[in-house]
């Protein structure tokens, strides 16, 4: 293993977190967009409230592994890059209304595709091309010029703040709101009662404090050539496209392994449940409805530096400003296009 490159390595890391991620997805149904729309339509908050199992136990493993120097929190990009607030509401919102359009954010686009629907492979083939459209293709100088990225000055995140203000110390404060997550999730008495649901929310969490800690020992041994990284699934899945296509990109790396982790995992999951089924659209109007949803979720999601998995659980990890804020905004976008899509179509 001491002979192999530091990318290989990084794709290993990268594959066992996502194999636990999209495990989590189909037999614990940690889900986005399934979240939102179960709470607001179904009466069920318990896809929602598991959020917050995810994000307690990401917060509190991430927090402590760094007080312990095995995650050099400074080093993501979520702390490198100077917090633009306009950034994260703007591409949180049209990553949240696309992701409704859509039928799915990417990471659940994978999920879906594990399980064999092909509709979900064009969602993921059009939300990586347009990331990399706004990323470093035709739209690069326009985001640049609207939300132009500067390296922090400093600390900037939320345990900096609270220390700040109020004298509390780092791991005093992600103990706070990690526990304070992990309350609110078990407050709901139907998803006290689904323990398969609790376990493998704990998973999810615990799969992104793996990618901290792994991508953090690689950076270190490497000397820099792995960056420290937690899941996410925007430009990861254009990376892992152009990489299948051309072996370029960067070659084999943490986002190569993690999206294809993500799909065995979620095959996995389907075949151990019976689900897995060959599915396809029937109606071009929805099949044209997700390929402009996918295309808003690549462009929303590099405007935001991440997804509802890369802000809304990674960075919330880290407790970068940029975590929270991102995922409300995603939450509002999508309940603007579940309404677009229930209301709007509606005879009058």
């Amino acid at each position: 293993m001491a002979d192999l490159p530091f990318g290989l390595h990084a794709a290993l890391v990268g594959l066992i977190g996502g194999l636990a991620l999209g495990l989590a997805a189909r037999l614990g149904q940690f889900c986005t967009l399934g979240a939102i729309e179960t709470a607001v339509y179904g009466d069920d908050q318990r896809r929602l409230r598991l959020w917050g199992i995810v994000v307690g136990v990401a917060i509190f493993g991430t927090q402590l592994a760094a007080t312990q120097g095995l995650i050099d929190l400074p080093q993501t990009m979520y702390h490198q890059f100077a917090w633009d607030p306009l950034a994260s509401i703007f591409g949180g919102l049209l990553f949240g209304y696309g992701m409704a359009m859509a039928g799915n954010c990417g990471f659940g686009a994978l999920v879906r595709f594990g399980g064999g629907d092909l509709r979900s492979l064009v969602v993921v083939v059009v939300m990586g091309l347009f990331g990399f459209i706004a990323l470093s293709g035709p739209l690069a100088e326009l985001r640049i010029a609207l939300f132009p990225q500067r390296l922090a000055a400093g600390p900037q995140g939320i345990t900096e703040t609270a220390q700040r203000l109020l004298g509390l110390s780092p791991m005093l404060t992600a103990s706070l709101i990690g526990l304070a997550a992990v309350i609110w999730a078990l407050a709901y008495a139907p998803l006290r009662k689904s323990p398969r649901m609790l376990f493998w929310g704990a998973v999810a969490g615990l799969a992104v404090v793996w990618a901290f800690v792994g991508t953090t020992w690689l950076n270190i041994n490497s000397f820099g050539e792995v960056g420290v990284e937690g899941p996410s699934f925007t430009a990861p899945i254009g990376r892992t496209l152009i990489y299948l296509m051309t072996s370029t990109a960067g070659g084999l790396t943490f986002s190569v392994g993690s999206v294809a982790g993500v799909l065995l995992g979620a095959l996995a999951g389907s075949t151990l449940r019976g689900l897995f089924r060959w599915e396809a659209c029937e109606d071009p109007r929805e099949l044209g409805r997700q390929v402009g949803g996918a295309a808003m979720m690549g462009i929303g999601g590099v405007i935001a530096m991440g997804c509802s998995v890369g802000q809304g659980v990674s960075a919330v990890a880290t407790l970068a400003w940029s975590g929270p804020v991102t995922l409300a905004a995603i939450g509002v976008g999508a309940v603007i296009g579940l309404r677009r899509l229930i209301a709007g179509f509606q005879p009058e």
